[in-house]
């Protein structure tokens, strides 16, 4: 009951069969193939991984790099589930009732060889959306002096979807895409709707007719399987949908972007340098943390610079 409401995970067994769905694309073979990992508190899939090819069979590929959650290259199919195999515990998939852990490569995307998968067409779709700021005036993005102007309401309008770290994981859960090829997918159309609702951009008319298709987001069923499985709570699902109300309003004639940011221009009042101070602790080993927080000890000086 306390790991629970402390939201702990349990120990892992003290043994796993990892269960690796291998493929040799040389003689175009595919075959599962079976590894016992000792396990440890706090074990991650990709731990268990690496272990395999350290120490049972080096000839197993994968593709990982941070090993933190953050470059989405670790992509993996865990127990029928796409996750990011850094982030995902031994203790979260497997018991000791049932120590069993398949591994997959992620679907929808072509497998190169055992885990790893070909982005080529994920990110051509990515790149099919215009991912970056377009202005009429190009010069204003490529030779502006100035960054252009945006309120913090602005920016938490889009924040969520700028969290995209291109795992492909929401791709590999579409059903639509396990269907369809030519479809978008939810990442593509996801930062769609990012960049058209996005006051600093201006190519809001060409992305429109690119996602307008019927590849595009009316392809969508919402089953929402994208937003279940994004391991940065980036919603495509509800993005879409979204998009898709922008494209209806728009054929209709009843849409358009309320406000589009100008360029700042330079500052009415110079800024100046003042120096500020914050309170630095020593944390003491053993000692109440409570009581060291409101006791600072010394002061650290640095140089900010402030509007007059």
């Amino acid at each position: 009951m306390a790991e629970k409401e402390w939201g702990r995970l349990p120990e892992p067994p003290r043994e796993v069969v990892l269960r690796v769905k291998r493929y040799d694309p040389e003689r175009g073979r595919t075959w599962w193939q079976e590894y016992r990992v000792p396990t440890y508190r706090g074990m991650t899939v990709l731990d268990a991984l690496l272990w395999v090819k350290e120490n049972a069979d080096p000839s197993l590929s994968m593709r990982y790099s941070c090993r933190m959650g953050v470059c989405g290259s670790c992509g993996v199919v865990v127990n029928g589930v796409p996750r990011l195999a850094c982030q995902t515990q031994i203790a979260a998939v497997a018991s000791r009732e049932n120590p069993v852990v398949t591994v997959e490569p992620l679907h929808n995307h072509p497998v190169v060889r055992d885990l790893v998968t070909d982005f080529t067409a994920f990110f051509e779709k990515h790149r099919r959306i215009i991912p970056h700021i377009v202005r009429r005036d190009m010069r204003e993005v490529e030779e502006a002096e100035y960054e252009f102007l945006m309120t913090p309401d602005e920016h938490l309008s889009i924040y969520q979807y700028s969290l995209c770290i291109m795992c492909g994981l929401c791709y590999s859960a579409c059903p639509v895409a396990a269907s369809d090829p030519e479809y978008l997918g939810p990442q593509a159309l996801a930062q769609a709707y990012r960049f058209i609702v996005d006051v600093r951009d201006e190519g809001y008319d060409r992305r429109i007719a690119i996602v307008d298709t019927e590849h595009g987001c009316h392809r969508c069923h919402f089953a929402a399987t994208c937003s279940a499985v994004c391991p940065k709570d980036v919603d495509p699902a509800a993005a879409i949908q979204r998009l898709r109300r922008i494209v209806f309003l728009r054929r209709l004639g009843l849409w358009r972007k309320r406000k589009v940011a100008p360029l700042a221009g330079p500052l009415e009042k110079p800024l100046r340098r003042i120096r500020a101070e914050y309170p630095r602790h020593n944390l003491v080993e053993g000692a109440d943390p409570e009581r060291q927080a409101r006791e600072p000890v010394d002061i650290d000086f640095r140089e900010e610079w402030l509007r007059e």
